[in-house]
């Protein structure tokens, strides 16, 4: 698959999760064969101020590429300027969210609202790829609701703005993340349009993987929430798409290592107080499937230094041993 002059293996991307794809998460899932990674969703309206958090999600790490950096906004010409302002941090592609299903984004036209108005959106896009000279990406939904399902002219119209690829998570704004994504609309899409097509939602082994690609005809696979806590995930699509052997899952030794390394990274990048507070909930995430692992994440979410983390790891491997 290809976007602009980048070239991406067809096996699997990290999906944009706000307030969990950060750069050491990310740098996990690079280590792990993640083929292309978008950053968390940074508000254009917010580096029209200057906000200097806002500033602190466009990070790229050079380890990192092939990179897109993510914006939201519902105004063409205050996310052209956002775009010109990101490409500071030089980024591989520009990403524009418009598939966000939180109050606070849509509730202020952003994010998956946009489906609601998509001439609109055609303006915002169109006015994003104007302003820079990456490749410019659009992620969005299903459509808002049941009765206004409207992926396929979405996706026509951000290819006549000059989208190079879109992203289709198959659920409308209104079912969130639940019931089962529906495959259908993304193969809709992907017959629609001439650009490439990424599918989204559900994606949490080899299977669903598999059968994404298969069922849909989609140019790249987008794996979220099945990442959390298992970022191997994307060395194991790798491998089986590649060789079609299934890696064995990784040793509870081995999980621990990469868990440390992870948490680790989170305190380099945010500081020993404030990442191991994020660091819990990625700490829960990787007690997954393990002997007491009710116990064990209740003492994820009481982490406060590195070292509560190392013992954390001790009880996981005394308890599973």
């Amino acid at each position: 698959m290809k976007l602009g002059t980048i070239e991406l293996k067809p096996t699997a991307a990290l999906a944009p999760m706000a307030g969990v794809a950060d750069t050491a998460f990310r740098l996990i899932c690079k280590e792990f064969g993640a083929c292309y990674m978008v950053g968390e969703m940074a508000s254009a309206k917010g580096m029209h101020f200057s906000d200097k958090k806002t500033a602190q999600l466009l990070r790229v790490e050079p380890q990192e590429r092939p990179i897109a950096v993510q914006l939201f906004g519902d105004e063409p010409e205050i996310v052209a300027e956002a775009a010109r302002k990101a490409l500071e941090y030089q980024p591989d592609v520009i990403d524009i969210n418009m598939g966000c299903p939180a109050p606070k984004i849509a509730g202020n036209g952003g994010g998956s609202a946009l489906m609601k108005n998509p001439p609109l959106a055609e303006q915002v896009t169109r006015a994003v790829v104007k302003a820079v000279d990456l490749p410019v990406t659009v992620k969005f939904r299903k459509g808002w609701d049941d009765d206004h399902v409207n992926a396929v002219e979405f996706a026509q119209r951000m290819e006549q703005a000059g989208a190079a690829a879109v992203t289709v998570h198959g659920r409308t704004r209104e079912q969130f993340y639940a019931p089962p994504v529906d495959l259908d609309i993304i193969a809709q899409v992907k017959r629609s349009v001439s650009i490439p097509v990424i599918g989204n939602g559900d994606c949490v082994d080899i299977q669903s993987v598999k059968h994404m690609y298969e069922y849909t005809n989609c140019d790249l696979v987008m794996i979220g929430r099945g990442a959390l806590g298992s970022p191997w995930i994307f060395q194991q699509v790798e491998a089986y798409l590649e060789t079609g052997k299934e890696l064995e899952t990784p040793s509870i030794q081995r999980k621990m290592e990469v868990m440390l390394r992870h948490l680790q990274l989170i305190c380099q990048y945010k500081g020993e107080k404030v990442g191991m507070r994020e660091a819990r909930k990625h700490a829960a995430w990787y007690m997954k499937g393990l002997r007491g692992a009710a116990a064990l994440r209740r003492e994820a979410g009481g982490l406060t230094t590195y070292q509560d983390a190392l013992r954390l790891a001790e009880h996981v491997l005394s308890a599973n041993s």
